[in-house]
């Protein structure tokens, strides 16, 4: 890569805010009981963090757990394989379960998680991803909670990144390809 990238916002911090607010006064709607927040690291650590909070500020209390996940491993393009490099340590039986991803796209790692947590005897999990991506689906599954339909581009910052960069952004955007990797930005 060379020089500083140039990164066209897609969502900006506030549209987020206001959105996570939504979310979590739509998650209090339905009323879990004994709720586990389980964030799917690495990417959902900014939105899950917010998510929390706003669930909190909706009067819900709940626990927190993270489950880090990977399809990817060491590429940009998932393997389709869905591996566990951090499981869960609390008990999820007969609980309320919000799972809380960064992004929805072929909807592999989501549907892994969320089979897992139900086999464990979870009375419900409910899915809620700031971002999905409809196009991109390898397995059928629809989150009950969405932040935002995003268009097919590969989205960095609020918690994304490309070779371990952009996570640390107030926003999600789009890093311009012209001075950097194509091969970096070729996630399926």
């Amino acid at each position: 890569m060379t020089g500083s990238p140039r990164i066209r916002v897609l969502f900006d911090e506030a549209t987020i805010a206001k959105r996570i607010e939504e979310l979590a006064q739509e998650i209090a709607r339905l009323k879990p009981e004994n709720l586990l927040v389980v964030a799917v690291l690495k990417g959902s650590f900014m939105f899950a963090a917010d998510l929390i909070r706003a669930l909190h500020r909706a009067s819900l209390e709940p626990q927190v757990e993270f489950v880090h996940l990977s399809s990817y491993l060491d590429g940009t393009v998932s393997t389709g394989q869905v591996a566990i490099l951090r499981d869960v340590e609390s008990e999820v039986r007969g609980r309320d379960i919000l799972l809380v991803d960064d992004i929805l796209e072929s909807g592999r790692t989501v549907t892994f998680a969320k089979d897992l947590l139900m086999a464990r005897g979870a009375k419900r999990v409910l899915t809620t991803v700031l971002l999905e991506k409809p196009g991109k689906r390898a397995v059928d599954i629809q989150a009950e909670f969405v932040g935002f339909t995003c268009p097919d581009l590969f989205v960095v910052g609020y918690g994304m990144d490309v070779a371990h960069s952009y996570r640390q952004l107030p926003f999600v955007g789009v890093v311009d390809h012209a001075n950097h990797d194509p091969d970096l930005f070729d996630r399926a």
